[in-house]
């Protein structure tokens, strides 16, 4: 008996066997022309088994770039593109440079913030700037309350604000942040007035019954 476990890998195992089959018996072919021809009915076969890469802009492009790589890069045809190399596929990509937390001098506010404090120090000083500072304090004093709600009062938050801006910014005169309360997040509230209209409801109907 002839098991796929004695038989030879796949290389991109979503096309089947019966591509890979097509594609080494072209690798025998001597003619050229007809290698090309081929290859391109097992284009048209690739695309209809995978029509989820139809969605690709480079639909077609990506069909003989898998193509060559079914073939191991041993399929000598007239690619209407250029034929990646192992080299091409197997290069590791270039690292990311991530944000590092120890960036952020209150991890509770975030960088944003601190980005919006340093834009703000920019401004002229004025209605807009003053508005813009009003703007920066109530987002603090958000975030401070999702992390320490006893302690998020107005003069903490002016504090850290100094402390941001680097002396840069002057809070408004009279500024007075919204209360605790109006900027916790609010829970939905469930009416057990409606639950148990429902319930007598529910329950008259069986009585009918």
């Amino acid at each position: 008996m002839d098991y796929n476990t004695t038989r030879k890998a796949l290389v991109l195992p979503e096309y089947g066997r019966n591509i890979q089959k097509m594609i080494n018996h072209i690798k025998t072919v001597d003619d050229r022309d007809e290698r090309n021809r081929l290859a391109m009915a097992v284009i048209q076969v690739m695309g209809n088994k995978n029509p989820h890469l139809r969605d690709i802009s480079d639909f077609t492009h990506k069909l003989w770039d898998h193509l060559a790589i079914i073939s191991e890069f041993e399929l000598d045809i007239d690619s209407p593109y250029p034929t990646p190399t192992p080299e091409e596929l197997n290069t590791k990509p270039e690292r990311l440079e991530y944000q590092r937390a120890d960036d952020i001098r209150f991890k509770h506010y975030g960088k944003v913030l601190e980005k919006m404090i340093k834009r703000a120090v920019s401004y002229e000083d004025g209605e807009e700037k003053d508005y813009l500072i009003e703007v920066i304090c109530t987002q603090m004093k958000k975030a401070y309350v999702m992390w320490n709600r006893e302690n998020a009062v107005d003069e903490q938050i002016f504090i850290d604000l100094k402390y941001l801006s680097k002396d840069q910014l002057i809070i408004p005169e009279g500024l007075k942040l919204k209360d605790v309360r109006d900027l916790a997040p609010k829970r939905p509230k469930t009416s057990i007035a409606k639950k148990s209209t429902k319930q007598s409801k529910y329950q008259s109907k069986r009585r009918k019954r």
